[in-house]
């Protein structure tokens, strides 16, 4: 994944973090319970926490793609090259 769409999922993930730590932080002030209101920021940093794992995970796995596809580039290259030396060599008679 390009650097800017890394930046931007981080961005993503942060802003849901604090939207959910303010929601959580909302519910605890309208109920008055210091417990909801841990309890909130425990479930807003379980959400951030998961969905950097999901991000950073699907960022490896394109890493990934995008190393394979290279590969097979160089496989297709080297084929071509050998393709290439083979049919520029004349016909040896005795084989």
């Amino acid at each position: 994944m390009p650097p800017e769409e890394n930046r931007e999922t981080k961005k993503a993930i942060d802003t849901l973090g604090e939207l959910l730590r303010t929601f959580g932080n909302t519910v605890g002030e309208i109920l008055d319970d210091p417990k909801v209101k841990e309890k909130a920021k425990e479930f807003a940093a379980s959400v951030v926490d998961a969905a950097a794992k999901v991000a950073e995970s699907r960022i490896k796995a394109e890493d990934k793609r995008r190393k394979i596809r290279n590969v097979g580039k160089a496989a297709q290259t080297l084929g071509r090259s050998v393709e290439a030396q083979f049919m520029s060599q004349p016909a040896d008679e005795n084989t």
